[in-house]
């Protein structure tokens, strides 16, 4: 999915939707970069099979919080505070490709720290990465034409749009769905439960992404954008939508993927391998 990409007609906002958007933004920047110390340092816990899985995931959030940082920075120049009652548009753009620079590193990168911590056969981890990679691609690029669709009059694309990019999008779920419950079996006992709730988190996270989406298509939310009036209140819930959806399916799901790291170190550690250099004894994570 996506989010406007250059919006230069900023709509009037409360004191309220203003700041509930940048206090928004404030705290994705924050778990963000929490995150990604959380999994730089906690490489050293697990087995070294696991280890790449945990650099990806670090990797996933510094990126993110990098450009939910330049984000809320564009969100702040392009308002300001009119009579202490409401925020009006400063005449510069607000620009929200840096979602979109985000996502199309990002979300090819959760694929491939999914595929790590699963360790799967290669050439079944090769085949479903493959797979998933392209899909995300399609995802993220047949959504774009549509999220900067801004003319009320072209309500109708944008939602042609949204259904194309939503093919791909099912089917990265489908495949996830189906993947993980197949290895479940050949998954260490300690781990499954959480292999089993990955599935429900991938889900539900993922389905916020449409739904922000829907609320920043609605009439009202694309005459706001399009500086003819409108009720910016769509706008502010696509806003706040996507961020609560990155962080929980990038650091909420990061911190899953750790756990399912640990369970199977944990495993691991039962047969003597993989420990080499884990500093601290091995305890059950589930």
């Amino acid at each position: 999915m996506g989010s406007l990409a250059l919006l230069g007609a900023m709509p009037e906002l409360s004191v309220f939707q203003y700041n509930l958007v940048d206090n928004i933004f404030s705290m994705t920047v924050a778990t963000m970069g929490a995150a990604a110390l959380f999994f730089f340092m906690g490489r050293s816990t697990v087995g070294v099979a696991y280890r790449p899985a945990l650099m990806v995931s670090g990797i996933v959030v510094a990126i993110a919080c990098y450009h939910y940082f330049m984000i809320r920075h564009s969100w702040q120049d392009a308002y300001q505070l009119s009579d202490g009652t409401k925020y009006v548009g400063t005449g510069a753009a607000f620009n929200d490709f840096y979602r979109y620079a985000d996502w199309i590193l990002t979300v090819p990168l959760l694929m491939v720290e999914l595929v790590v911590v699963m360790r799967l056969a290669q050439s079944r981890a090769t085949s479903l990465l493959t797979r998933l990679v392209i899909a995300a691609a399609l995802m993220i690029a047949l959504g774009y034409p549509g999220e900067v669709i801004q003319d009320p009059a072209g309500i109708t694309m944008r939602w042609v749009w949204f259904g194309l990019s939503c093919i791909p999008f099912v089917y990265i779920l489908y495949v996830l769905w189906v993947e993980l419950t197949q290895s479940l079996e050949t998954q260490p006992e300690a781990a499954r439960g959480l292999i089993s709730l990955a599935r429900v988190v991938i889900l539900v996270t993922w389905m916020v992404y449409p739904i922000a989406y829907a609320l920043g298509s609605t009439p009202g939310a694309l005459e706001a954008a399009a500086g003819s009036g409108g009720d910016p209140s769509g706008l502010v819930g696509l806003q706040v939508g996507y961020a609560i959806a990155d962080m929980t399916a990038k650091a909420g799901f990061g911190v899953l993927i750790y756990f399912i790291a640990r369970a199977k170190t944990y495993e691991d550690s039962k047969k003597g391998i993989g420990l080499e250099d884990v500093p601290t004894p091995i305890v059950a994570t589930a």
